[in-house]
This record gives structure tokens, C-alpha cells and sequence, in this order.
């Protein structure tokens, strides 16, 4: 009777773990002829965000180009390319639940992140900073002390001036903005005195502004935020084609003509350019492109 039971037990715990030993990643499913699912943004400018529709930028340029590997790699030329607008809010869940393949937009690649999904080598390298009013005196978020400050719902700028905050005492009230459109729009009505997010982000927004000089990026990195493209964490054959194609991207010099498309040429919908070259902290990384950051 004894030994029945636990021949039972075993069977149960081998059905029980059956799901996860058959689970399906990304190029199985392409070579069955599922789609591959690309999740953007509606504005991260210039790295993903929608004009009249129609999804663009930096890091969907690159997706697109990952797409194409997988078409190879999977025999799949008819491959459909599905596209699936995120928030700052659910990205990481769609990603996680197997909603998306792939996430291209501004996403901070850090250890918090990492428990649930993995990250790809990094295509752009910033920093938090503040955007403010251009009569604004403020250089510093000390300089916010008891004043209104606003970012993103569900971002690392977000945690990160939430706790300065606490640890520096400085009464400041800190809002959430559902997207980083938002933010900019409290402080431009006055609703906040700062908006604080990644510096390359509040450049894109500004430039897309119907009066651009009514607001300035101000102050130092609050933060360091090496950007890359989410990906499921347990499926490593499709990690490690991700992670050739990028740092073949990279070393052969053809990434360099897809940044200079977002950052340094005019872009829509306002046809203004960004004119931010390859930061140093970014050239001296993609030496040695590694999917491996310290943060």
C-alpha cells in the first residue's frame, strides 16, 4: 500500500512539472508559424512612440532587424511581425507572461528587472534628470524642497527620487504621471514645478513640444540607466540570437547608422532633430558589448 502511494506522488509530481519541462520558446513557436510579438511604446521618443498611428523609432528599428534574424534562423520568411502597444505600468508583465518577445522602447536593464525577465546588450546609456520651466531657478532636487515633482508611474527615476527624498528630508511632493507625455504636460500647466526622467527621453519630448523654449533640462544624472530590450528570461536559444545579432549590430559599425536616423537627423512628427551624438560612457560599452551591466 505503501510503496502504491508513493508511485502515485510521483506520477502526480511528474504530470505536475510536465507543463514547465514542454514549455515552447520564442523560435519553436515562429517555426510552427506563430507570429513574433514586438511590444512598443506610445512616447519614448525617439526610441519608441506612435505618429498618426504608426509605431517608430530607435529601438523598433532595431527589433525590426532582430525580427529579420528570426525569420532566418527559424526558415520562416512568412514570419508576421505582431505589434503590441505597452505602458511603463505593464511592460515588464507582458514580457514576463509571454504577451511579448520583445520590448523596445527606453527600459532600464537592472537587477530589480532581472528576476523577471532578461535584457539584451544595451543600445543607449543615460541618466535621470529634471525638466522644469525656463524661468525655473531649479539646478538640483534640492532645489524642489516642499515643492511639486513629477515622473513616471512604475520607472527607475521614480524610486530613485523617491528615495532621495526620504533620506534627505527634503518634503518634496512627488507625483505619478501615467506616461512620461503627462509629466511633461503637469509642468507646462503648472501642476508640477519638475519632471524628471531620462535626459535623452525629456530631449525628445522638448523637441516634439508646440513651444520648445518654454521649458529646460536641467542638473546632473540622478541616476545611470543603461537602456535595453526585454526579453523572456527562461528561453536561452532565443536570448543568444538576440545577443549575437546586437553585438553584430554594434561591431560592424551598422547600429551606428540607425542611432544617427533618431538622434542626430531631423525626426517626425515636428521634423526637428535631436542632435545628441554617441555619449562617451556609450562608445567606451559598445568596446566590449555585454549584455552584463553593474546595476
Amino acid at each position: 500500500m505503501l510503496r502504491r502511494r508513493v508511485t502515485r506522488l510521483a506520477c502526480l509530481a511528474l504530470l505536475g512539472c510536465a507543463p514547465l519541462a514542454q514549455a515552447e520558446g520564442v523560435l519553436e513557436r515562429v517555426r510552427a508559424g506563430g507570429p513574433l510579438v514586438i511590444a512598443h511604446r506610445e512616447s519614448s521618443v525617439p526610441f519608441s512612440y506612435v505618429v498618426e498611428g504608426k509605431p517608430m523609432g530607435y529601438a523598433l528599428d532595431l527589433c525590426l532587424r532582430l525580427a529579420d534574424v528570426v525569420r532566418q534562423r527559424t526558415g520562416r520568411k512568412d514570419m508576421p511581425v505582431k505589434l503590441l502597444q505597452v505602458t511603463p505600468a505593464d511592460r515588464l508583465e507582458a514580457v514576463r507572461s509571454g504577451r511579448a518577445d520583445l520590448e523596445c522602447g527606453s527600459t532600464t536593464n537592472n537587477a530589480e528587472r532581472r528576476r523577471d525577465v532578461a535584457f539584451t546588450i544595451p543600445h543607449f546609456i543615460t541618466g535621470a534628470r529634471m525638466l522644469v520651466p525656463a524661468a525655473s531657478s531649479a539646478t538640483r532636487i534640492e532645489d524642489l524642497a516642499g515643492k511639486r515633482l513629477v515622473s513616471t508611474r512604475n520607472t527607475t527615476p521614480l524610486k530613485a527620487v523617491q528615495q532621495a527624498n526620504r533620506e534627505r528630508l527634503l518634503n518634496v511632493e512627488i507625483l505619478e504621471a501615467p506616461d512620461h507625455e503627462a509629466g511633461v504636460v503637469m509642468v507646462e500647466k503648472g501642476q508640477a514645478d519638475a519632471f524628471v526622467m531620462d535626459d535623452v527621453l525629456l530631449f525628445g519630448l522638448l523637441a516634439n513640444r508646440p513651444d520648445p523654449g518654454r521649458l529646460k533640462v536641467v542638473g546632473r544624472f540622478l541616476t545611470t540607466e543603461p537602456l535595453a530590450i526585454m526579453l523572456p528570461r527562461d528561453d536561452p536559444a532565443f536570448k543568444q540570437l538576440v545577443d549575437d545579432e546586437m553585438r553584430r549590430l554594434i561591431q560592424s559599425g551598422e547600429i551606428g547608422a540607425i542611432y544617427d536616423r533618431w538622434f542626430m537627423q531631423p525626426i517626425p512628427p515636428t521634423g526637428r532633430a535631436l542632435n545628441l551624438p554617441v555619449s562617451y560612457l556609450l562608445r567606451d560599452f559598445w568596446k566590449y558589448p555585454s549584455d552584463q551591466v553593474p546595476f
